[in-house]
């Protein structure tokens, strides 16, 4: 069987690097963590390692439902504890009366120090307070090269896991029905937008797929993937069930509210 087929071309690189992950654990009977993985990466590992094979996986990210994990694959024998993942938080200290920083500034930053972005997990914010999960082979050259954030001095603390922000975001699951997996499709009826508006948004480049700017309306979504429209808010593709007796597709959605 060609597993490529089940996958978008441009996504072999990334199975051909979980096939050696699972090449790695069997031939040397010993766990294998990843860097920070998107949702669509995560469903990739997930159907090509599967559910009971010998090499067995997890994920995680520093909390319960982070998008962006590190996954750990390993042999049976093996007992998993949160610190194999090897994830550091830091809360970064600034004037908060006097400035406000944003999600981008910070991601942008954190880009600019020539790390690549699995290095890095979601990034938290509730109230002025602000955190990152980073791996923590980079967490010393990270708090080293981090002293300002847009025009703002900071700080950075590393804290405990566990002091992570507790999530706000709230998804609600909805089963769609729709003609084509198109993302101006998806993007429709998911977000309740006229085709027309969905095709303007995107050729506007102001929606993104896993946190790429995505311009063909004609894009072939997939399960895995979290889709994002400026002003319109997150989907989630959770599912794709199959076609009904009129030749639609049958999804289920994730939205945030």
């Amino acid at each position: 069987m060609n597993i490529y087929q089940h996958f978008r071309p441009e996504e072999r690189e990334y199975i051909d690097q979980v096939l050696q992950w699972k090449s790695y654990v069997e031939g040397q009977y010993s766990p294998k963590l990843t860097d920070f993985l998107d949702p669509r990466e995560q469903h990739i590992l997930k159907k090509i390692i599967g559910e009971n094979a010998d090499v067995k996986y997890k994920f995680f990210g520093g909390r319960e439902e982070t998008e962006r994990n590190r996954a750990l694959l390993f042999p049976d024998y093996f007992q998993v504890e949160s610190e194999d993942f090897q994830i550091s938080l830091f809360e970064i200290d600034y004037p908060k009366k006097f400035v406000t920083i944003e999600h981008r500034q910070v991601l942008g930053t954190l880009m600019s120090l020539g790390l690549k972005r699995s290095k890095f997990g979601d990034i938290l914010m509730d109230e002025g307070r602000i955190q990152f999960f980073a791996a923590k082979e980079i967490s010393d050259y990270v708090k080293l090269n981090v002293d300002s954030i847009g025009r703002a001095g900071v700080k950075l603390v590393e804290v405990q896991v566990e002091e992570a922000i507790q999530s706000q975001e709230k998804w609600e699951q909805h089963e769609l029905t729709v003609s084509s997996l198109r993302l101006d499709t998806i993007l429709s009826g998911a977000s309740h937008l006229s085709r027309q508006k969905s095709l303007t948004l995107i050729q506007q480049g102001l929606v993104k797929v896993n946190w790429t700017k995505q311009e063909n309306p004609s894009f072939q979504c997939a399960e895995g993937d979290l889709i994002s429209a400026r002003g319109y808010g997150r989907t989630k593709l959770m599912e794709i069930e199959g076609k009904t007796k009129k030749d639609k597709w049958k999804i289920n959605i994730g939205v945030q509210k």
